[in-house]
This record gives structure tokens, sequence and C-alpha cells, in this order.
């Protein structure tokens, strides 16, 4: 009988995923002919199974230590893990992001941890919890708030050592100065798998990162949920959200938190599902784009290569003379690195139904993914400021937001060239027509006010059993006022803006 049989020791017979051309040649050389009796075969699986069944019989108990790994290691460290529910497997958007129900979720820390945040946040904020400062918050906050490791509940199961942080800036300069429990915070499933290696590649239901947004500033609490199904609705790729009813436990027992808006993250599984690749930079940015600084252009993967070409050179292009010497060729070299059409049509969106909280009045709350195609393209993110307010035709600089913020007016002709994305480009009149255009095409096919009004009923609807009544929001941990009434009136207050902002865009571009 002719069989395969290793000529060699240290032959590459592991199981890994994935091997290279190298290994697998330097493998099949390690392979000859050799002919062998069936009696010494058998011998021979004979004695690999007594030798397996040794193996296997001294091996170490796993008693449920974190510091063992692999799936099995999972499973006796935390009884209730799956591969689907724990493990780095497929996306289950219908469970972490329904559309038709409101999920739960539990999380608890120990009185020790609460403890270490409000420390380690008061370093940031400048104040202890519940004691108010003052003057505004700055643009960004300096550093983000430190990961500690929490349980998480869903369903009756329970996820171990995840990592749960508070996030946001005047959000959480707002609540923390104000003593609401209603925190933002984001979750990391496997931030602690180096501590923990049972937990690594941990994910919930195939994602690993998650942020919760708690409707500051929003007593319908549906703005951040509706104003990214509206970007999706008109071709522009957002993060998925669904919301959450949520309770948190400080230390001293669970404590009903209020309904979040729970948000994917771009850099987690959004680039790839709504772009098909995900292999091009992504960028978190807090550039206003007037110049290049590698500190401002934050880098959500490809971390080891030190490779910002493709930000420097939008950056160059856009800030170019050509842009006043040759448009034509200003326009032809700034399409070659940055999806113009892209960014236009979400800043017609951005502008119509409003949202000040964006570039053009802050440096943040965006991304940028660059395509193999589509060149860097925008991605919108943050929106429990939208839908709110009413800037004009044409405005002038300050206005109704925090320390004088507001959204942009229609014909943005008060935005200096401090902020060139949006300057250069309303300047030139091909971008501006193409800009007018877009602006029309969104409230005449997707800014209606049916449509609209279905949207935001069917959120009040959904999410009123967990703000209102028994089972609703409490005081210490809410941004409602008024109770029910003003819950719903912030709801007729929604459909009133619609109605006013289409009747604002058409009186611009008719």
């Amino acid at each position: 009988m002719w069989i395969l049989k290793p000529t060699k020791p240290g032959s590459p017979l592991s199981g890994n995923r994935e091997k290279s051309a190298a290994i697998q040649k330097e493998k099949a050389s390690s392979y000859n002919l050799t002919f062998m009796p069936e009696k010494m075969i058998r011998a021979r699986h004979i004695l690999c199974g007594l030798v397996l069944i040794a193996l296997f019989s001294c091996r170490k108990e796993n008693t449920g230590d974190p510091g063992m790994a692999g799936a099995a290691d999972s499973v006796k460290y935390n009884p209730d893990w799956t591969f689907a529910s724990h493990g780095n497997a497929d996306q289950d958007y219908q469970m972490v992001f329904p559309q038709q129900q409101v999920n739960s979720i539990e999380i608890r820390m120990t009185a020790a941890q609460w403890t270490s945040i409000r420390a380690n946040v008061k370093t940031i904020v400048g104040t202890e919890f519940g004691m108010a400062g003052g003057g505004p918050p700055p643009a960004t906050n300096a550093t983000e708030p430190d990961y500690v490791d929490v349980s998480l509940t869903f369903n009756g199961k329970t996820w171990k050592n995840v990592g749960f942080r508070l996030k946001g800036n005047s959000t959480l300069r707002t609540a923390w100065q104000t003593g609401n429990y209603k925190l933002p915070f984001r979750l990391n499933f496997d931030e602690f798998e180096d501590k923990y290696p049972a937990t690594t590649d941990q994910h919930f239901f195939g994602f690993e990162e998650m942020s919760f947004s708690p409707g500051a500033k929003d007593p319908s609490l549906i703005r951040e949920k509706a104003a990214s199904d509206i970007f999706r609705m008109a071709g522009i790729p957002c993060a998925q959200t669904a919301f959450y009813r949520v309770s948190i436990d400080f230390g001293s027992g669970l404590r009903y938190c209020g309904v979040y808006t729970g948000i994917e993250l771009p850099d987690d599984n959004m680039i790839k599902e709504q772009f098909g690749e995900e292999k091009g930079n992504i960028y978190k940015p807090e550039s206003n784009l007037t110049s290049f600084n590698i500190s401002l252009f934050e880098k959500k993967n490809n971390e080891t290569t030190a490779d910002y070409s493709d930000v420097q050179q939008l950056v160059s292009i856009l800030n170019s003379p050509t842009r006043t010497s040759s448009p034509a060729q200003w326009r032809t070299q700034l399409e070659a690195v940055f999806n113009v059409d892209h960014f236009l049509k979400y800043l017609a969106i951005n502008n119509g139904m409003v949202n000040w909280d964006s570039y053009g009045v802050m440096a943040h709350n965006f991304y940028l993914y660059h395509h193999s195609v589509k060149k860097l393209t925008w991605i919108p993110w943050d929106h429990n400021e939208a839908l709110n307010g009413s800037p004009g035709i044409t405005g002038t600089t300050g206005g109704g937001g925090p320390a004088g913020r507001s959204g942009l007016s229609l014909s943005m002709n008060e935005v200096t060239a401090s902020w060139p994305l949006i300057r250069y480009l309303a300047d030139d009149p091909v971008y501006l027509q193409t800009y007018k255009t877009r602006l029309r095409e969104f409230r005449n096919n997707v800014f209606l006010e049916s449509p609209m009004n279905a949207l935001f009923d069917t959120y009040y609807n959904l999410i009123a059993p967990h703000v209102t009544g028994p089972n609703g929001e409490q005081p210490g941990a809410t941004y409602l006022t008024g109770g029910a009434t003003g819950f719903s009136a912030a709801l007729t207050a929604l459909k009133s803006h619609v109605t006013s902002r289409r009747a604002l865009i058409a009186t611009y571009v008719p």
C-alpha cells in the first residue's frame, strides 16, 4: 500500500486557517511516496490513537480560569457562551438592530468601578458628578474616559468582562454636571481580552463595539435614529440604529436609565455591510481641513501602515490656488481623490433637515472611508442634535446653539474659509448647482410629510411604554421635561419641523 509519509521532522502539519505559499511549498517537498505493509499501517494507527488518548487524559482541567483561551475555554469561563452570540460570528442585524421592538440590556459594575469612573471623568470634565461647572464645553474632550470591565445581560445571556466607558463632549458634560445617570456610553466586547483571554474576540452577535446615545437635548428621543434612517433613505451610508431599554447597576443595584439609541460603529461592520469592502483607510477626523495635521486624523484601521497620503492629498488639493486660477482643473483633481457629489448630497440633506453639530460648525462628527472606486467618501455621525431649529435661507455667524452655534443656512453664505470643504465648493458655480439639485431632490423624493410623519409615529409608539407611565423613565435618569405631555409635544414639533423646512427649501430651490 502506498501512503504519504513525512521524510523529515518538523513538517508543517498544523491546522492554521491560512498558510503562505512558501509553507505550502515546503510541505509538498517534505513528502515522498513510501511503501508500508497494511499491518504496519494498522499498528501505527493504533499507536497514534493511544498517544492521543494519553495526551487528552493528561490535559489540564479547564476550571474556568480566564487565562485559558479558545472556544472550549470560553464556554467553561462563561456557560452562556455560544459562537453565534459571543464569538466573532457573522453580524446579526435583526437581533442587535431590530426595527420593530425595543431591546433591553442590563449592565453591572461594582461600586469600586463606579468610583473609578467618577475620579477619571472628573479629570476630563473638571467637576465631580452632580456638580455644575461654568463655561461652554470645548470643541472636543482632550482625552477619552477609561474603560472598566462590566458584565452585560441580554435575552437571558451574560457577556463577561465587557469594556464600558463614558463618551461624548457636551452631552457627557451636561449629564455629568447635573448628576443625570442617563449617561452616554460605549461598549467594546473584547476590550479586556489581554487580561481575560477567554474573552478573546468576544462579540455581541457579531458586533465588536456599540455606541449608546441617551437622547440628550431631545425630548422626542427619536432624532438620532430618525436622522440616521433619513440619510440611508436618501442613499447616504450611515450607521444602523435601534432603541434599547438600558438598566445599569452602579454598585448598589440595578437602576433603569431610560431609552437609548444603540448605534453601530462605522469602523466595526458598517463599512463592509454598506460599501461592500473594507480594505481602504477609515478615518475619524477632528479637522476643519484647512491644513493637514496627522494628529487630527485618527485611523480606525490599517494602524500599522503609516500612510496618510489620501487625506493629505485631499487637504492639499482642496486648498490649492488652482481652485481660483483653473477651476476646471481643480475640480478634476479634487474628484480624483474625493467623492464630491456624495458630499454635496450629504450636505444638502444635513442642511435641509438641520443638524448644527457637524462640519461647518464643529470639526468633528464625521468619518472618511477610502473606497477603491468612489475614493474618500464622507460618512455622517452623531445626530442627536438633528431635526431641530430653523436656520433661514441666508444666515449670519453665531446663532441659537450652545455658545452661539447653530445649523447652517440653506445658502451657506455665512460659512467662512475656515471650513474650506463647504466654502470652496459653495463658491464654485458647478458644485453650487449640484448642491441645489440634491437639495431639491431631497425635498421632493425623501423629506415628504407623509412618510416622515409615519416614521416619527412608528418610533414614538414603539418607545412610549418605556418613556412614560409606570415603566417609563425615572427622575435622575432622564432628559424629559413635562412628562407625557412634553414627550407628545416633541412629536408634534418634529412634524412641524418637516413642514417648515420643506417650505423653506422650496423657496430657495423652486
